[in-house]
């Protein structure tokens, strides 16, 4: 279980990263396009600061479909804000409306949404430390009972144990069970 929740940590960690690098390449584009930078250039500053969007680059400098290179970027963990980059681009291209607006609005969302999930998670925050400290205190208690000397495993799995086993045997009498704990 710690192996796990350490990997799942890492990648949660992993994830958070490219949504950090997902927002400062939306932001990146929307600064060039809207300075006059044409879309290509502007993927090769975005490329620069975050190299995964290569393939989006290749997918500009071949003149292929951008939208459907950024939705397969934006189907790793945490890049799903470039789907929505995606749309902008895919309705700017086939509408022939300017990209800046666009991809800033999708900055504009990303960024929003950013805030929206650290909020959450600092609010959270203290119900996970909470949950940890839960989890790992019978741990503790049983640590503690052995440095004082005591058994803590010994009632539980004798004396309960052999207790539990008295009280529900059958007997042969018709009565039923016969408890001597009362």
């Amino acid at each position: 279980g710690v192996v796990r929740g350490a990997r799942r940590r890492r990648r949660a960690r992993a994830a958070d990263l490219r949504r950090d690098r997902v927002l400062e390449a939306c932001e990146s584009m929307a600064a060039d396009l809207t300075a006059g930078q044409p879309p290509v250039r502007a993927l090769r500053a975005a490329v620069e600061e975050w190299s995964e969007l290569a393939p989006v680059l290749t997918a500009g400098l071949m003149d292929a479909d951008v939208p459907q290179a950024l939705r397969r970027v934006g189907g790793l963990p945490g890049a799903a804000d470039l789907r929505t980059l995606a749309a902008a681009w895919q309705v700017a291209h086939e509408t022939g409306a300017p990209l800046a607006p666009s991809v800033s609005r999708a900055a504009d969302a990303a960024r929003a949404r950013r805030r929206t999930s650290r909020l959450v998670a600092s609010e959270l925050a203290a119900a996970h430390a909470t949950a940890r400290t839960l989890a790992v205190l019978p741990g503790l208690v049983m640590l503690m009972a052995v440095g004082i000397g005591a058994d803590p495993t010994g009632f539980p799995t004798r004396a309960a144990g052999g207790l539990a086993r008295v009280c529900l045997a059958p007997t042969r009498s018709s009565v039923g069970p016969v408890c001597p704990v009362r």
